[in-house]
């Protein structure tokens, strides 16, 4: 059985890893990461999106400044490049898609 919940997460990991990976190399604030997500047919609250920055903050792919104010920013890191450019596998957690070129 599939579950939903574990792919929506980690679909949403993907989507936040893409997002920072466009906004290189000046990172982005978590309200243009959430309006660029908000674009995909799967809604997402402010608290979801921060509980999965923090998740991909706490392996190290993206950094997060501003952590203490209202408004977080959040940069790839050089793993979080990486893991987008299909340099390295990916951990489970991140539903990044197979390479298919």
């Amino acid at each position: 059985m599939i579950d939903l919940e574990k792919a929506r997460r980690e679909t949403l990991r993907w989507l936040i890893l893409l997002t920072l990976d466009k906004a290189r190399p000046l990172g982005a604030s978590e309200g243009l990461i959430l309006s660029v997500i908000a674009q995909v047919p799967q809604p997402v609250t402010a608290h979801e999106l921060r509980r999965e920055m923090d998740y991909l903050a706490d392996r190290q792919l993206i950094s997060i400044a501003g952590r203490e104010s209202p408004q977080w920013h959040a940069e790839l890191t050089r793993d979080g490049v990486d893991v987008v450019e299909y340099t390295v596998p990916v951990d489970p957690g991140i539903a990044r898609p197979a390479k298919y070129w």
